[in-house]
């Protein structure tokens, strides 16, 4: 079976790294130098993995911060919204959607600390199963 990981970019990989520990309650797996003199990261939440680096723009690779644009999110199965968007907030997240319940399940939306969306929702007892 493949996994598919999203692979962000942001300007500064270490503060993201710590950030999205604090904030989002990921638990990072990797932090390494890279041979151009970055950084590489790696991180989990609840079974999923995130990768990241800083790209660069003339491979057309930027982070959200850098364009002042976001043209992806990432959409975050997790099993508890209101408790982890207070997380959220407490660590400085833009929420730009409250906590509401949807068709598909209770939800939030926010931005991290360079901007990438990220959206974080329950899944129904439907979609459980």
């Amino acid at each position: 079976m493949a996994e598919i990981i999203p692979y962000l970019f942001y300007q500064d990989v270490p503060a993201a790294l710590d950030w999205l520990s604090s904030a989002f309650g990921f638990v990072e797996t990797m932090r390494e130098g890279t041979l151009r003199g970055g950084v590489h990261g790696e991180m989990t939440f609840e079974g999923g993995h995130i990768m990241m680096g800083q790209g660069k723009k003339e491979w057309r690779m930027q982070s959200a911060a850098a364009t002042e644009s976001a043209t992806q999110g990432v959409f975050i199965y997790c099993d508890e919204v209101d408790a982890h968007c207070g997380r959220a907030r407490q660590a400085g997240a833009e929420i730009f959607k409250e906590p509401e319940d949807l068709p598909y399940g209770r939800s939030y939306s926010a931005r991290d600390l360079e901007g990438h969306p990220w959206f974080f929702t329950v899944k129904s007892k439907a979609e459980k199963v």
